[in-house]
């Protein structure tokens, strides 16, 4: 693993010089990056509109298709996290602080200042105003963090290839050119993209973090306190991104989800119970009526007047989600190794989902019912202030104080787990010769923690934040273009799989040895070999099979190797499983190359397992598992064992694999295959 200069270099060179840019031309830059952002709401409002709705029909076609079964990864791993912490990393990653700062605020803006066509302050605005807020954090947003979440998951774990933005786009542009300056390209332009998108979170972090401080402690806005409060997080963030995925981020997503569904609880419990209750259902029900209009609304047919609301905030909050995809489908990927497509795609895009349909119905129908009662300075405190909104919220409230400092925390975990995954997924894309399943090295991720500290330091002082805001809006546009093409990507590489399974249907027949091996079978069926009758099984019959097959293709011209060496383990999943005492696993692989196609791969690894209950009773002390001599492919394990087989069986099973792959190949030939 090393640092790869050229999209390290050319990502800090390209944001040095922005920031620089928007600090030494605080005015001009915000006038033209402002001007860029309506230029493209208003060229490529209606693209938006549709290219998002394709990301999130995609990615739920591939969770209901045939291919939902797909591992990512390989076919016998199990997921890297338990449900429920992955669930939590999810909802950090992917929410963060944004949902304290527009919990309150966007439903009462949508109630007090709506579309065109709606009387501002009116039961239909009321009715609009949650709904309305569900579309722009509802199942879109999530279907585009899905799609390249998938994209990206698949090829580092299913095809072997770095976890990067470069991997899914092989199957368009070439091994060679994504190896070489398209990938680094890609790369370098997803660093930019989430550096912006980090920066301008911990911007809003610090203003939310702030206001909370401010109304709890009383402890005067300022961007002294605000200076201190970026310190702090950066540090608390480089401690967290030292101790891993598995730790730091792990552990802080779990409190925090905790913290925020207790909090949700306080509020409905205090509040007005039986009616929030029944505006969260309608609220659902809502959304779901309205989404394939509201999906394809433009406001083309309201003027002005709703090509500026539309601006905004749909197309805003489009492009937004589309400049955060790298950083957030990475770290997404990045925690998903061992789940099916199935899994992944309804885990990300409805887990998050359920949670956000209930914050946003809680908190925003219990602004609006307030402000529609009286309380309007309420509403002019979210309008005018956001990262206020929450807090103000609090005040109508017993106990407003525990509530403010618990907003406080949350908010301020959010900004840390969002600083320490940035710096993760920051320092993995800046670097080279790294394996799928591991990080870059401790002094990249404290080195980008850093970073994005300065910047949002720079930009805290200069007031670039909404310059900061528009070029991650403007980078999405580019950067759409790409999750286009790992659309296509995925679904070459799918049908790729479904040939492979086809091409296991067709017929074969097997040797039992002219009936004389059936006895040693059985004999097999109702026993538990030691590892050393594993060993000995490989080593006798396993191995001269192999030998005969490799010699017999190599004659024909085919170049084949065949490994008959001890092979490093291959999975974290069967490290403790299949390991001898030396820590290594004893397996042969035949490799049969295909120049420019799939090489058939032909493995069979010593798996410890564990022996069935019913026999513990006749084991001996030191007995309680057995061993196997299980077949792999390069999906990984097929999950059944040789041993008792023939020689004659083991050559049999070698050439059913191998006529499978070569079907496989035939079928992939095919135009329309």
């Amino acid at each position: 693993m090393s640092l790869n200069r050229t999209v390290f270099l050319g990502s800090a060179i390209i944001s040095i010089l922005l920031i620089i840019w928007t600090i030494a031309f605080p005015t001009y830059s915000e006038g033209l990056l402002n001007a860029g952002m309506a230029w493209v709401s208003e060229s490529f409002g209606w693209y938006y509109m549709l290219v998002v709705a394709a990301y999130s029909i995609f990615a739920l076609f591939v969770g209901f298709s045939k291919y939902g079964d797909i591992k990512l990864g390989q076919d016998h791993e199990k997921a890297q996290f338990p449900f429920l912490a992955w669930a939590a990393m999810l909802f950090s990653a992917g929410i963060g602080i944004d949902l304290l700062f527009f919990g309150a605020s966007e439903p009462l803006t949508h109630y007090l200042m709506p579309h065109a066509g709606l009387t501002p302050a009116s039961a239909e605005a009321m009715q609009q105003a949650v709904a309305q807020t569900f579309l722009h954090w509802g199942l879109h947003g999530w279907g585009i963090y899905a799609l390249i979440g998938m994209a990206l998951a698949y090829f580092a774990y299913r095809k072997n290839m770095p976890l990067a933005l470069r991997s899914p786009l092989t199957p368009i542009f070439g091994e060679r050119l994504i190896k070489g300056w398209v990938g680094d390209g890609v790369d370098t332009f997803g660093v930019v993209c989430t550096l912006m998108g980090i920066a301008t979170s911990l911007g809003i972090g610090v203003l939310q973090a702030n206001a909370g401080l401010t109304h709890v402690f009383g402890i005067e806005s300022s961007k002294m306190v605000q200076s201190i409060i970026i310190i702090v997080v950066v540090v608390a963030a480089g401690i967290s991104a030292m101790t891993g995925v598995e730790k730091g981020v792990r552990r802080l997503s779990e409190f925090n989800m905790l913290a925020a569904i207790l909090l949700l609880v306080a509020i409905l419990v205090m509040g007005n119970t039986v009616y929030l209750l029944n505006t969260f259902t309608q609220n659902i029900g809502q959304y779901f009526q309205t989404i394939v209009a509201k999906t394809f609304d433009v406001y083309a047919y309201d003027g002005a007047e709703g090509a500026a609301w539309k601006s905004s905030w749909t197309i805003f909050f489009w492009a937004w989600w589309v400049a955060w995809a790298p950083f957030v489908g990475l770290f997404i990927a990045r925690i998903s190794r061992g789940r099916t497509l199935r899994e992944f795609v309804f885990g990300v895009m409805f887990i998050p989902l359920g949670f956000i349909f209930a914050w946003f119905s809680i908190f925003g129908n219990s602004a609006i019912d307030l402000v529609a009662n009286g309380a309007t300075a309420l509403g002019e405190v979210a309008t005018a202030d956001p990262a206020m909104g929450l807090f103000a919220l609090f005040e109508y409230y017993s106990y407003s104080d525990i509530l403010s400092f618990a907003g406080v925390l949350i908010g301020l975990i959010f900004f840390i787990t969002s600083a320490d995954s940035g710096a993760l997924v920051l320092a993995n894309l800046s670097s080279k010769g790294m394996t799928n399943d591991t990080d870059a090295p401790v002094w990249l991720r404290l080195f980008w923690a850093a970073a994005t500290g300065l910047i949002t330091l720079g930009l805290l002082f200069a007031g670039g934040f909404s310059s900061l805001q528009s070029v991650s809006v403007i980078a999405g546009l580019p950067f759409s273009i790409v999750l286009v093409m790992y659309m296509m990507s995925m679904w070459k590489s799918l049908k790729e799989e479904g040939n492979k399974r086809k091409a296991t249907t067709i017929g074969t027949a097997n040797v039992l040895d002219n009936g004389k091996g059936w006895r040693a079978r059985l004999q097999r069926i109702v026993s538990f070999p030691s590892h050393t009758q594993v060993e000995r099984f490989l080593q006798n019959v396993v191995k001269p099979a192999m030998i005969e097959v490799e010699r017999e293709l190599a004659a024909g011209g085919l170049k084949t190797v065949l490994d008959i060496h001890n092979l490093e383990h291959i999975g974290d999943d069967i490290n403790n499983s299949s390991a001898d005492d030396n820590g290594q696993i004893n397996g042969l692989k035949l490799r049969v190359g295909h120049g420019d196609e799939d090489d058939f791969v032909y493995e069979v690894h010593l798996i410890r397992a564990e022996r069935p209950n019913f026999t513990l009773s006749t084991a001996t002390k030191n007995a309680e598992y057995y061993y196997r001599a299980e077949v792999f492919l390069s999906e990984g394990s097929q999950e059944y064992d040789l041993v008792g087989y023939t020689k004659e069986q083991v050559l049999v099973d070698i050439l059913n694999q191998y006529e499978y792959h070569l079907q496989y190949l035939h079928l992939e030939r095919q135009p329309n295959s």
